[in-house]
């Protein structure tokens, strides 16, 4: 119908490639199998990256390290480049807040970076195991490109671009605290990832003493 009558949609931000497949990058069978389902912490993660529209039309660009279990943003990093660096400091900022990742599962698309030796051998250091979906398949890793929607969303309300750096900068650190603190999620009971996060260890804490 709109065709009929000449009319178009308005699309309010540019389209940025923010996943470059790499012929020559190291390839990872899928460790996840579309199974984003909740519960221990620090056992699976996924990660993106995604694109924060400037008005000067400069990007920046936002790595992602999401806890599955309980769906917290354990790691991010925002940087005006998707060199390697910008996801191993998505990875480490996961290590820092989790004291360590050993034997966890971290998954996401076969993007260049992911699939650099560099960033193999920060993998291999952290003992974490990677896994990829299927390329140009995004359902294998939904759930962090639904993260990276919800978060432009929230953030942009429908305008097309942040003013400058500083404020985008400014608005993802806000909006990444609340996320863990004070956003309620419906796939772990309507409480933030830091609630269940507490409640899970609780339980755990009084199985293992009543199990003694």
């Amino acid at each position: 119908v709109m065709r009929e009558h000449a009319l178009a949609g308005i699309r309010l931000r540019r389209r940025v490639k923010t996943t470059i497949p790499d012929q020559s990058g190291r390839k990872f069978p899928d460790l996840v199998g579309r199974d984003f389902s909740t519960g221990e912490p620090n056992r699976r993660y996924v990660g993106d990256i995604t694109y924060l529209p400037i008005a000067d039309g400069s990007n920046l660009y936002l790595a992602t390290c999401i806890d599955l279990g309980s769906r917290k943003l354990a790691g991010w990093q925002v940087a005006d480049h998707m060199r390697t660096e910008l996801v191993e400091g998505a990875l480490r900022g996961a290590h820092r807040d989790r004291g360590s990742l050993a034997g966890a599962v971290f998954h996401s698309d076969h993007g260049s970076v992911y699939a650099s030796k560099a960033y193999a051998a920060l993998c291999e250091q952290l003992k974490v195991t990677q896994s990829m979906g299927a390329v140009g398949t995004s359902a294998d890793n939904s759930l962090a490109e639904s993260f990276n929607a919800a978060l432009k969303r929230e953030l942009l309300q429908g305008a097309s671009a942040f003013p400058d750096q500083a404020t985008a900068y400014r608005a993802v650190f806000r909006w990444t605290n609340r996320y863990n603190t004070r956003r309620r999620h419906s796939a772990i009971g309507q409480i933030t990832p830091n609630s269940y996060e507490n409640t899970y260890a609780a339980a755990r804490s009084a199985t293992l003493t009543e199990a003694a």
